[in-house]
């Protein structure tokens, strides 16, 4: 829960979405609100056998929601407070760890040590065990460094700490490092100049881990050099691997190193270096985002300069899994990125990351990093960045239904591209009006909209946002009733998305190709394309998507004639939908009871 540290906190609803997703409940069907998340969690769990660890938490507000209600079901959550509240509401059951005894200490020593030169000298080693104040993280970090120094008697040790700790006196009484101090103090100073560089640059970083590539761009050091530096770093524990070449640090720990980094490098050299590392994650978010779609706008990123980029990503699942793994530290990068004035690589990295956050439906975070993105433009006076952003958090107010609020940014989108001279980005605007005035039955004026929208896509070059408009304009026409020209509109749509290998949008067209060919009769048509779109969003494990096109498929195959077809394409929409716990569940329900009370 990163309840302590110089990172940020998480959420309940943070946590919550973690949980969801690992119960397998889909993206796009986790709900947004804290309480509906607590509630289907709880709906989940209920009946099963199920061991919560809410590690580090800072208060019992902060887990709470987090508690299954299932008398089968356990949670142990451990925090430095005694979370009163939650033995008093909740019923929890207290258990104050203390630091190991005495001898429980000595015991450790032996083990990592090994157990004659600690009986050699039992003394020193309990002198050893109290000047680390038994703490099991302090002890392992002096019988490392001991290990590695065979020579050196306990004796010896006992007199280079208590030096270490007369050094260390001066420290205030709520001194955070109080107990540990000492040890990682002196830990510290054995290491070489190079291994306490990387060690005090370390604590820069704001996330919750690193990757070799993004410490190599954060110390300015070649990778290789990099890996074997931080594998010396977690055999001192001064790191630990928390999986495969990630690394992360003991919030103590951390503390002391950001400490080490304000004293020993000049501020010059710690924006240099966090520079560098934000560098390094716009690229490689990027090339991310290119991966996973792979025809949106490009927009311009910063200059790599000394740092050596990720080379690309072989698929967009690979992407996924990447943006997975980095979205805790994307979002408190974007934030240091912001606070540290590197304003030009905050809304590049915010644009970098959205599409990432809205296919995986991190709605909440999707709207802040972007007007985090926005504020940075607005700062730097940067119109382009400020109008891309602009048009992002539109689609966001839409989807979120807050359509005034989308209007006015849409329009802004509009002016501020007009005046700059982006094409594609005045398209997103236009068309952006066309689709709330379509929602609202304002045809004939969206039409307009998607007109303007085409001409300028057109003119500019951008071919998706062409094909796009066309939609659009179908479905005006179909609702319009003309049908033959929504059909012409939709067919030439797809076409542009075959034509430059847009295959998601090609099944997304489909489905409104395949409505405007029944409106026209043209029932073996409709049917043709819109199998091609449920395999192409099984494909994608696009499953609302896919669910939708099934839906339809299955009105066109009664229309047609054949039930048996249409009974069983609606029934495997419907588990989708369940699945997604979506409410046109409901619907695709009741069509199936009408058809079996009409047989």
């Amino acid at each position: 829960m990163h309840g302590y540290g110089s990172g940020s906190v998480l959420t309940p609803e943070q946590a919550l979405d973690l949980f969801l997703r690992a119960l397998d409940v889909p993206a796009d069907g986790i709900p947004e609100t804290l309480d509906e998340r607590a509630a289907l969690f709880r709906t989940i769990v209920d009946g099963k056998r199920i061991f919560a660890l809410i590690d580090n938490a800072a208060s019992s507000t902060q887990v709470r929601h987090l508690l299954p209600a299932s008398p089968e079901c356990c949670a142990v959550i451990t925090s430095r407070s005694s979370l009163p509240s939650l033995v008093a509401r909740e019923g929890a059951v207290r258990v104050t760890l203390d630091v190991l005894s005495p001898g429980e200490s000595v015991q450790l020593l032996a083990e990592l040590m090994g157990a004659s030169r600690v009986e050699a000298d039992s003394a020193s080693a309990l002198r050893v065990a109290e000047l680390c104040s038994y703490i099991p993280l302090a002890l392992r970090i002096v019988a490392e460094r001991a290990a590695n120094r065979p020579r050196l008697s306990l004796a010896e040790l006992v007199d280079e700490l208590a030096g270490q700790q007369r050094l260390d006196a001066v420290a205030s009484e709520d001194d955070e490092l109080s107990d540990t101090r000492t040890v990682i103090s002196w830990s510290y100073k054995s290491l070489s100049p190079d291994l306490r560089r990387t060690f005090r640059l370390l604590g820069i970083h704001p996330g919750s881990d690193i990757g070799i590539e993004a410490a190599a761009a954060l110390t300015g050091d070649d990778a290789t050099v990099v890996t074997r530096r931080l594998r010396a770093l977690a055999d001192a524990h001064l790191l630990q691997e928390s999986a495969n070449n990630r690394f992360q640090m003991h919030d103590l720990v951390r503390v002391y190193s950001v400490e080490r980094a304000q004293a020993e490098e000049s501020q010059k050299d710690r924006i240099k270096a966090i520079r560098r590392m934000l560098t390094w994650y716009l690229l490689a978010a990027d090339k991310a985002r290119r991966a996973i779609l792979p025809y949106s706008a490009s927009f311009p990123l910063v200059p790599a300069g000394e740092i050596t980029p990720i080379e690309g990503f072989g698929s967009g699942p690979e992407a996924m899994r990447w943006f997975d793994t980095e979205r805790r530290n994307l979002q408190v990068l974007l934030r240091q990125a912001s606070e540290l004035a590197q304003f030009d690589i905050a809304w590049k990295l915010a644009i970098a990351v959205s599409g990432y956050l809205e296919l995986g439906a991190y709605w909440t975070e999707w709207e802040e990093a972007v007007s985090t993105g926005l504020t940075a433009a607005q700062t730097l006076g940067d119109r382009f960045g400020e109008a891309a952003s602009l048009s992002i958090l539109g689609d966001v107010s839409w989807r979120d239904g807050r359509p005034d609020e989308a209007i006015e940014r849409y329009e802004r989108t509009v002016a501020i591209a007009r005046e700059i001279a982006v094409g594609w980005l005045e398209g997103f605007g236009l068309r952006g009006l066309g689709l709330i005035n379509e929602e609202r039955g304002h045809l004939e004026a969206a039409s307009g909209f998607f007109e303007s929208a085409l001409e300028v896509f057109r003119s500019s070059g951008f071919r998706r946002g062409e094909g796009m408009s066309l939609l659009s304009l179908g479905a005006c026409a179909r609702a319009l009733g003309d049908p033959r020209s929504a059909t012409a509109r939709d067919v030439a749509a797809v076409e542009i998305f075959e034509e430059i290998g847009d295959r998601w949008t090609v099944a997304w067209g489909s489905v409104d190709l395949g409505k405007s060919y029944v409106a026209e009769g043209r029932l073996t048509e409709a049917l043709s394309v819109l199998r091609t779109a449920v395999a192409i969003f099984d494909d994608f494990g696009d499953r609302r998507c896919q669910a939708q096109a099934l839906f339809l498929l299955g009105d066109v195959l009664r229309e047609s004639g054949d039930e048996t077809a249409a009974a069983d394409s609606w029934q495997q929409a419907m588990a989708l939908y369940e699945l997604l716990a979506d409410p046109r569940a409901h619907e695709v329900r009741q069509r199936l009871a009408d058809f079996d009370e009409g047989d």
